[in-house]
């Protein structure tokens, strides 16, 4: 990098960040290029899923279709889909490589690729767990998603059992948070009881903060009611700064992670917090060309009048700020949830479509 753009670096507000406040910038996605740039500013961390996969290949098709190819001929009997996760995991290891430094100066906390297991085995803990350990081995840096469905939460303690760091997925409420908070707890203490190792784990927990803001939005338009929009964008961080706090004061020994990108407050107001803000490249090259003041905020309150508006409106979003708004059986059907997983499950069948498009071209349209 020319030694104006580091000079640029060094200035800009995420980098501010990661240099005066605990807060941690992870890249939301495995594209090399947008990874190398967001480790320039500061970045310890990388994540990968479906969406993401799919997005990193049309940008990067004209190398990975070679790579594509190669598979298809060692594999001559794998199906699209087989094809398609070894793409995933090839990605996710190349990002792994890239983080590696990080991760051997940070003993573990931070300097991992998140990769995620296959969203279409949400209600199946055992092929969860299976993919999760085999995944966990595909480089020592790797972190494993796993979805906070019902299934999801039994995978996860047993992963963490195994010694698997995870990071919950698809989580966008306080009751899926404590969930995956205890079952975390629940795992790191079985290995401890057997004298194994957890010093270099480093789990974490995601709260998709725009996802409920869009969710709200949608039964706002079904239902027809009338809110202050601006409201709408709060929900999602007060119910994070809500499970913040709750993990300070429990000592639960997972961070929490913000997902999903609307707005630079899914950023600022968790600024200070010993936390993983994890935005796209492009929203960290939005906010780096911004001039919002770096200063912690994770301990300053939503304003009352806009959480109780939202209580009082939405009960969704009261199951949603409320520890037992949910039980473990409505994790799946939460709409949030449900949407999030339907989308994930959309990209794998359409990463299995550019699979075929490489291996199996339409002869009408050559």
């Amino acid at each position: 990098m020319p030694i104006s753009e580091v000079k640029l670096a060094f200035k800009s507000p995420l980098f501010q960040m990661t240099q005066t406040t605990p807060t941690c910038l992870w890249n939301d996605s495995a594209c090399i290029e947008e990874l190398t740039y967001s480790i320039e500013h500061g970045a310890v961390g990388a994540t990968c899923n479906p969406s993401i996969a799919v997005s990193v290949l049309k940008k990067e098709m004209a190398s990975w279709k070679v790579r594509i190819k190669a598979l298809a001929e060692s594999y001559p009997q794998a199906t699209e889909d087989e094809i398609s996760w070894k793409i995933v995991e090839e990605m996710s290891a190349n990002g792994a490589k890239l983080l590696k430094p990080i991760f051997d100066r940070q003993k573990g906390l931070n300097g991992r690729l998140s990769i995620q297991t296959d969203p279409r085995t949400y209600r199946n803990s055992d092929a969860i767990l299976a993919q999760a350990i085999r995944f966990s081995q595909l480089a020592p840096n790797m972190i494993v998603k796993i979805v906070a469905t019902r299934a999801g939460i039994v995978a996860i303690e047993e992963a963490t059992y195994r010694g698997v760091s995870i990071n919950a997925t698809a989580s966008f409420t306080l009751p899926q948070a404590v969930a995956v908070a205890k079952a975390v707890e629940r795992g790191l203490k079985r290995r401890e009881a057997e004298g194994l190792d957890i010093s270099t784990m480093g789990p974490v927990c995601t709260i998709m903060v725009g996802r409920l803001d869009d969710w709200l939005k949608i039964l706002m338009e079904k239902q027809q009611l009338s809110v202050d929009p601006g409201y709408l964008e709060w929900a999602g961080v007060a119910v994070f700064k809500k499970a913040y706090k709750l993990f300070r004061e429990r000592g639960y020994r997972l961070r929490l992670l913000s997902a999903a990108f609307r707005n630079h407050m899914h950023w600022s107001e968790f600024i200070g917090g010993d936390v993983v803000i994890s935005p796209p490249c492009a929203w960290q090259r939005r906010y780096n060309a911004s001039d919002i003041e770096v200063i912690p905020r994770i301990d300053k309150p939503v304003d009352a009048k806009i959480v109780d508006t939202l209580l009082k409106k939405f009960p969704d979003f009261e199951r949603a700020y409320t520890e037992d708004g949910l039980s473990h059986g409505e994790f799946d059907t939460y709409g949030a949830t449900r949407r999030t997983l339907r989308g994930f499950i959309a990209s794998c069948a359409e990463m299995n479509g550019m699979i075929r498009d490489i291996i199996l071209p339409n002869p009408d349209t050559e």
